[in-house]
């Protein structure tokens, strides 16, 4: 790999480590760059999931103020993102990669509209009260399961769904349902990254120059959560989603 075309990699990783840690819109920056950079589609896919590992950790890392209260929910939801991530990467090493194609932007609009429009939190509740009360229920375990197979599978805006269903779920703040994204997606990802190591291709070089970039974009994605103002900041990522939504429904559809 040429010196350019890595740095052009951190560079994108820096886009993407930012973007994910804030909207869950990691790949659109990274992958892309991968497929400029010359890798075919698939070994692209495996190598940006590979390297998001890295944004992984930098927003955990950075997530620790709001993840304090949350420590009993996450690891009840910890297990089924692990196997979600692990079923993800099955299917998408036993089937075509055009499996989620149509019901992916329908999806990403959906969740890019409840980001926008949240539910307000009752008064006088703590995260911890709601993450019990409302986020410990059947329906949003699977919820949760179902959304980490798709980030193992293909993953692009895979954290806008799961931001949008801890916002209407949860009644969390957008900083601590950032971080509980922050730290389900990251375990999905993680699971899907080892099998991929383990059974299929993965770029090495690609992975190290975008890794460096997604660690130091995603260390300060949850800083600028924490700080920034939560409607504007839900607008933005809303807005972000719906359009990459269009994007992909012209692509998909047109």
């Amino acid at each position: 790999m040429a010196w350019w075309d890595a740095a052009f990699l951190a560079v994108a990783g820096v886009a993407g480590g930012l973007t994910g840690s804030i909207a869950g819109l990691a790949s659109v920056a990274t992958y892309p760059a991968l497929l400029v950079v010359g890798l075919p589609p698939v070994t692209a896919n495996v190598t940006n999931t590979v390297a998001l590992v890295f944004s992984g950790i930098g927003s955990v890392w950075g997530s620790r103020p709001e993840m304090k209260g949350q420590s009993r929910w996450l690891r009840r939801i910890i297990p089924a993102a692990a196997v979600g991530g692990a079923a993800g990467a099955a299917l998408l090493l036993s089937t075509p990669a055009e499996g989620f194609e149509y019901a992916v932007p329908i999806l990403i609009g959906f969740a890019s509209l409840a980001i926008v429009l949240p539910r307000k939190p009752a008064r006088g509740a703590t995260v911890a009260d709601h993450r019990r009360l409302t986020l410990a229920t059947v329906a949003e375990f699977v919820a949760i399961f179902l959304i980490c197979i798709y980030g193992g599978y293909f993953g692009a805006a895979a954290g806008v769904l799961m931001l949008a269903l801890l916002l209407r779920a949860g009644h969390a703040t957008l900083a601590h349902a950032n971080a509980g994204k922050n730290v389900i997606a990251g375990v999905a990802n993680s699971v899907a990254a080892a099998a991929f190591v383990i059974v299929a291709t993965v770029h090495w070089a690609a992975v190290a120059a975008l890794g460096i970039g997604c660690l130091l974009g995603s260390r300060l994605g949850p800083v600028v959560v924490r700080h920034a103002p939560a409607g504007p900041m839900r607008v933005l990522i809303g807005t972000s989603g719906v359009a990459l939504a269009v994007k992909l429904g012209i692509d998909t559809y047109g």
